[in-house]
């Protein structure tokens, strides 16, 4: 896999957790229009983002981590554990 931009990279990465979606999740499919990225960044030759969905009270979130030099892309899902505020230290 070679990544040729910012916007390339997003769209590899929404369309990787699209398909992981639909794979664990079948009871609620998903198609692009769903999933948003959070935040990315470039360094160097390696890119990084955070991607979720906008299925309410899904809690699912996705880092994913290109590394340039092995043009490898690695996935890591995430699921809320707790909510919870706090009023003091």
């Amino acid at each position: 896999m070679i990544i040729t931009g910012m916007s390339h990279y997003e769209s590899v990465c929404k369309k990787k957790l699209v398909h992981w979606y639909n794979r664990n999740r079948p009871e609620t499919p998903i198609d692009l229009s769903n999933v948003y990225i959070v935040w990315s960044c470039k360094t160097l030759q390696n890119y990084k983002c955070l991607a979720s969905t906008t299925v309410s009270g899904d809690g699912i979130y996705a880092e994913y981590t290109y590394n340039g030099d092995k043009q490898e892309l690695y996935e890591d899902v995430y699921g809320k554990i707790s909510n919870a505020y706090h009023t003091e230290e």
